[in-house]
């Protein structure tokens, strides 16, 4: 798991949700940003983003992950209506150092 892992998923996220500590995703299609917006994705400390080239993409991912606490991690999330957690896929895991 590397930022080149992350690279690969950025093309096909719809958006980047943060919710301002440690947890960092790709949204993967439209009922996952839905999701994250009915959590407060975008109030309070927590970020959302989304319409940007896959380059805008990185570099807010670059920062957010840069401003994190200590156990951030970066995962993208796809639904999964049998096995919602099947649907999250780690791209930096937990406490992972990234290069």
């Amino acid at each position: 798991m590397s930022w080149e892992t992350v690279e690969k998923a950025v093309p096909d996220a719809l958006a980047l949700a943060w919710d301002g500590c440690h947890k960092i995703y790709l949204a993967m299609d439209a009922e996952e940003v839905a999701k994250f917006e009915s959590y407060g994705y975008r109030e309070g400390g927590a970020q959302m983003w989304s319409g940007g080239s896959p380059e805008e993409a990185m570099g807010v991912l670059r920062e957010w992950y840069a401003d994190s606490c200590g156990l951030r991690f970066i995962s993208a999330v796809r639904t999964d209506t049998e096995n919602p957690n099947a649907g999250f896929t780690s791209l930096i895991a937990q406490g992972e150092l990234a290069s």
